[in-house]
């Protein structure tokens, strides 16, 4: 495993094993919540339209540092509403990524759009935990799981209502998510050892992906000319973090990257 994932994995792994809560009373709370917005839903009608947007609530990054640290979650997520973002994520990690669950929250409560929790799943009790925050999806990294835990999380997130967003790096780990059931891909352009951007990495990823599975394409986005090549390529919807938290109109650079017309994938998987 790449050696910043190694790390951050490895905390939340350190955390969860002292977490001595009762999930079953934690999946009851999170079954009990109000019903969530439809996170695939809505890239899947918006996409018919153009690309999609899923905007990005993210504080700092263990690459650059700080990015925003003192951002107002709820002013964001307006900001990029008015630009016309058809989804949230939000950054709640908090000591590699400066984030929070009251990130989420306030981030959600300003607008009525469906909200990705963003951060290291590594038990059940996780995505409970997203739930009960007010998560619409919650994330599923392939590269820090095990096949068995894909598909127990996957499982626990579909019982409490969570779309799954399955985030792959390569072939061998996009033939796992689509192994476990994966109906929503997200290809990371980002080398998890160097971080560097590999765009043909997610351009030849999109071939693969089964034309009934919604695809996004994360990281490196740097504007409109990547949202645009993203979208011939047949990525449904682009995820992206950095570049709108640090412009100076955020609601223009969001709508900078709306509705380029995306291509029919017909990969059949591999």
């Amino acid at each position: 495993m790449p050696t910043y994932l190694t790390e951050i994995v490895a905390a939340h792994r350190r955390t969860a094993a002292g977490d001595d809560r009762d999930v079953a009373s934690l999946r009851s709370a999170a079954a009990d919540v109000p019903p969530p917005r439809g996170f695939a839903a809505a890239i899947g009608t918006a996409a018919t339209a153009g690309v999609a947007v899923i905007a990005e609530v993210k504080r700092r990054s263990p690459s650059k540092g700080p990015l925003a640290p003192d951002l107002d979650p709820g002013d964001v997520a307006a900001a990029y509403t008015a630009g016309g973002a058809v989804c949230l994520s939000v950054l709640t990690d908090r000591d590699f990524f400066g984030g929070s669950p009251a990130d989420l929250l306030a981030a959600r409560s300003a607008t009525g759009l469906p909200v990705l929790r963003k951060d290291f799943t590594v038990s059940v009790a996780d995505v409970y935990d997203a739930r009960l925050m007010g998560a619409d999806a919650v994330l599923l990294i392939v590269a820090a799981l095990s096949d068995r835990e894909l598909a127990d999380f996957a499982s626990a997130a579909a019982d409490v209502g969570l779309d799954t967003l399955v985030e792959v790096h390569d072939e061998p780990e996009l033939d796992r998510a689509l192994a476990a059931g994966a109906t929503l891909v997200g290809v990371n352009q980002r080398d998890l050892a160097t971080f560097s951007v590999d765009g043909d990495r997610a351009e030849r990823l999109a071939a693969a992906i089964p034309a009934d599975v919604v695809a996004v394409a994360e990281s490196g986005i740097g504007g409109p000319d990547d949202a645009a090549r993203l979208a011939r390529a047949g990525y449904q919807a682009v995820l992206v973090g950095e570049t709108l938290v640090r412009a100076d109109d955020r609601a223009a650079a969001v709508a900078s990257l709306v509705g380029h017309p995306v291509a029919r994938r017909v990969g059949a998987g591999r």
